[in-house]
């Protein structure tokens, strides 16, 4: 089971304050010490468009000199972000491309067919690159709907992964960017792209909790064999190309749930809630969320290692 932390990219992209770089590595530190494995650390975007990003290839730099046991991610949405990302020693790129036509145009300013096209090229320069090219996995961000287009049919999505997976992803994975799916789309959607994109393999769930049924749609994706998710300390993050999309699934809680079932995650629960101290230091004031920060661990809590 792997959990992936998006906090330093998804969480702080939504955040208006730039926490500061000396800050965010204390932070990255804090959470790899509580033993995540892998870590999306930055966005190569333009940082006139996102100011919070503007450190990342210095933070990528240091991640990989500081942790070289943790697989350092980054988000790129095109090739020169790719490049960039893939120069400062980013082990996998996260290459996003929308389901939705209207959120591709918003977040990416291409069309969907665009963007795939861009996928593409990205593919074929990394294989360019022998044994040191990075990973390359596709996002299908609003998946499973979308705040400016609506619903989004799900024999598109389908279709999408299909394409992505022939253009030459490592992975495929899908991002309920706004927080609308519900179990049963879940279940549904996971076996759908599961089959359709045949021996690549599903990347790992991306879930907003809009809506409070994140944890839910944890376990509807676990029913369908999903063992890889996304989610952010404190539940930071949202799209800022999305209106609507608010926190990611926390992190904390996430662990809390998975590990109760039997999933060992590798990630120490007490030293994830402290990590949240470094967080607060970086970003006085934003409000965190999370139960079993409130709630404290309970007595009856047994890690599935432990359990083992």
């Amino acid at each position: 089971m792997t959990v992936r932390e998006v906090g330093p990219r998804d969480g702080l992209q939504m955040v208006r304050a730039v926490m500061p770089t000396a800050a965010k590595l204390r932070w990255i530190d804090a959470m790899a010490a509580a033993g995540l494995r892998e870590m999306e650390v930055a966005s190569f975007v333009p940082p006139a468009a996102m100011p919070q990003m503007a450190d990342a290839a210095e933070v990528v730099r240091t991640v990989r000199v500081r942790h070289p046991a943790l697989r350092a991610v980054a988000l790129a949405p095109n090739l020169r972000g790719a490049r960039d990302a893939a120069a400062a020693g980013a082990q996998t790129l996260v290459i996003p491309v929308s389901a939705s036509e209207a959120h591709s145009r918003s977040n990416v300013r291409r069309s969907r067919a665009e963007q795939v096209d861009a996928f593409r090229a990205i593919a074929a320069w990394a294989r360019g690159l022998g044994e040191a090219a990075p990973r390359i996995e596709a996002g299908i961000a609003t998946a499973f709907g979308c705040s400016l287009q609506g619903a989004v049919p799900e024999r598109e999505v389908v279709a999408l992964a299909a394409e992505l997976a022939e253009a030459g992803a490592a992975a495929v994975a899908l991002a309920d960017t706004l927080g609308y799916a519900t179990p049963g789309q879940v279940r549904r959607l996971v076996r759908a792209v599961r089959s359709a994109v045949g021996p690549v393999p599903l990347g790992h769930l991306h879930l907003h909790d809009t809506l409070g049924t994140a944890l839910a749609n944890v376990l509807a994706a676990l029913e369908a064999g999903v063992r890889g998710f996304d989610a952010a300390l404190g539940g930071l993050g949202g799209c800022p190309f999305a209106p609507g999309s608010v926190g990611n699934v926390n992190t904390e809680d996430l662990v809390y749930l998975l590990e109760s079932e039997g999933f060992d995650t590798g990630i120490d629960l007490a030293a994830l809630l402290e990590a949240r101290g470094a967080l607060r230091d970086g970003l006085p004031g934003e409000a965190l969320a999370g139960r079993v920060a409130a709630a404290g661990i309970p007595r009856t809590y047994h890690p599935a290692r432990a359990a083992a």
